[in-house]
């Protein structure tokens, strides 16, 4: 059955031109794209997205970092979609990523690691919500 996550190119990835270099390793690696879109995230936003790292020590900078520039989530579809995309992009930080993960061929550091990825099918349902209403979805009934 498929199970939906949710991705976002993060700024630091829009500002090096990435985004078509790691949607392409997506796709290949079998998702499929029910929503896509390029935003600037406000301060509010990127708060409301994080929420759940109020509190430590990186949420502020996580922050500032997300509203830095532009950002593309994108809802994607697979089976085992959450596990396949977390190994497709690899460790936190690029130096522990596996070769071939999209951290390790294009993150910097930690902090602007190229990509988020949901942790589980439930927090993929709430990530996707938060940025795309069920309309904006495609139908993959359909085509």
């Amino acid at each position: 059955m498929a199970e939906r996550t949710l991705a976002i190119l993060k700024p630091d990835c829009v500002r090096k031109n990435l985004t078509g270099a790691v949607i392409s390793h997506i796709e290949k690696a079998g998702f499929r794209i029910l929503g896509m879109k390029k935003i600037r995230l406000t301060k509010a936003a990127a708060g409301g997205f994080y929420a759940v790292h109020k509190g430590r020590p990186f949420y502020d900078g996580l922050v500032e970092f997300m509203c830095s520039g532009p950002c593309v989530p994108i809802a994607l579809e697979k089976e085992n979609a959450v596990a396949d995309f977390r190994k497709l992009i690899g460790a936190t930080d690029p130096k522990e990523a596996a070769d071939g993960t999209i951290r390790k061929l294009y993150a910097d550091n930690k902090g602007e690691n190229i990509v988020h990825g949901s942790d589980s099918p439930e927090n993929g349902a709430i990530e996707i919500a938060y940025f795309f209403p069920a309309r904006e979805l495609a139908d993959l009934g359909q085509g």
